[in-house]
């Protein structure tokens, strides 16, 4: 099984995390129509696209919150920038509810985007692959396990391989997302294997650590694997593709989702935009901030004021201090004087000065020749 030797933050329980990348076109018209459709038919409160000078100028960023469950407010952010080959657009879903996550709510992709098939949002943003359809596995050994290789990297989706024990009819062709509650139903990517490629696909899964029994299915770690995978717990030996719902599957599938996951490539940074750069608030959210807000200046304001008075307090004593000096005659203090000997203040050498005049007062005067 493959080990990384980079340690990332573990997914919280309150987030959702979905990445993909859409075809070439407007996708921010897609979503603008999606959401506002699902404002008008109240799936979502509400929804805000950012000014393009607050979200940067080469990515659009879509915000929107909802209720799930007794009262959970859930909010999301979409954020939408160019793929890197200069095709289409990529895009990374962050949501977070008040609460750890249920798959049974809503998927937030299917609330974002529009889910009629001839949409085209639905590609994986580092493989050409569905995440709504079955992707047929490559012909070509080396290409599958090239393809599966690089497909469970970064670890934003739950990769399922299934062998076909024999050719399915139109029912079997039938992905097994649809079986899955709401919230898993978009991060799972399902990949085919034919019959003749059970030997083949085991070998391209050799480095993985994980193997598929022939008409059977597994899901496949990722890179980096979450914490307590074992092969075996997520490897189902027979799955029946007749239309009927592949139970043990969709069991290991829901086990593989609730496992402790390391935080995906990319994904620390859309949540921190998503916790501290929020826009859409509602009026408590409003009220709140703005009382943040009040006694942030509050404190502000409380510690210019202790530093002024602490500065006036410290001009006082230097003015009393240089008034002392003055009254003292103005010396300047003494050099530095040998070792032993005492250094006193101006004031101290002043009076010393006084005592030796006033000596020198005191002796008796010799009379003069002509006082005589």
């Amino acid at each position: 099984m493959p080990i990384s030797s980079t340690v990332r933050p573990q997914t919280p329980a309150t987030v959702w995390l979905a990445r993909g990348r859409h075809a070439p076109g407007a996708a921010e018209d897609v979503l603008r129509r999606s959401l506002q459709q699902r404002k008008d038919s109240q799936d979502i409160d509400d929804f805000l696209e950012l000014p393009e000078a607050e979200a940067g100028p080469s990515e659009r960023v879509f915000e929107a919150r909802w209720q799930v469950g007794d009262g959970v407010t859930v909010r999301a952010r979409l954020s939408l920038t160019p793929g890197p080959d200069g095709e289409g657009q990529e895009w990374i879903l962050v949501a977070e509810a008040e609460q750890p996550w249920n798959d049974d709510w809503p998927s937030p992709t299917g609330l974002f985007w529009p889910q009629e098939p001839d949409t085209a949002w639905d590609r994986d943003a580092d493989a050409d692959l569905s995440l709504r359809e079955i992707n047929p596995l490559p012909q070509d050994d080396k290409e599958t396990k090239r393809l599966l290789r690089n497909a469970v990297r970064g670890g934003w989706h739950i990769h399922v391989v299934v062998h076909e024990a024999m050719t399915t009819d139109e029912q079997g062709r039938r992905p097994v997302a649809r079986w899955l509650p709401p919230g898993l139903r978009h991060r799972v990517v399902e990949h085919r294997a034919v019959p003749q490629q059970s030997r083949g696909l085991n070998w391209a899964l050799r480095d993985s650590g994980v193997q598929v029994p022939r008409g059977g299915a597994v899901v496949l770690p990722g890179t980096p694997a979450p914490e307590g995978y074992d092969a075996e717990d997520f490897s189902v030996r027979a799955v029946f593709l007749d239309g009927s719902e592949p139970a043990d599957l969709v069991d290991a599938v829901k086990r593989f989702a609730a496992l402790p996951r390391p935080l995906p490539d990319g994904a620390e940074d859309a949540l921190t935009a998503l916790r501290e750069d929020w826009h859409l608030l509602n009026l408590q959210e409003e009220l709140d901030r703005q009382r943040g807000l009040v006694a942030m200046y509050a404190d502000a304001l409380e510690a210019m004021t202790k530093s002024r008075d602490l500065y006036r307090e410290a001009a006082e004593r230097a003015h009393e201090a240089l008034t002392a000096y003055q009254e003292s005659g103005g010396t300047a203090p003494a050099r530095q004087q040998p070792s032993g000997a005492p250094v006193g203040s101006p004031l101290q050498q002043l009076t010393r000065t006084f005592e030796r005049f006033k000596g020198k007062s005191q002796r008796p005067v010799t009379p003069s020749r002509d006082e005589r």
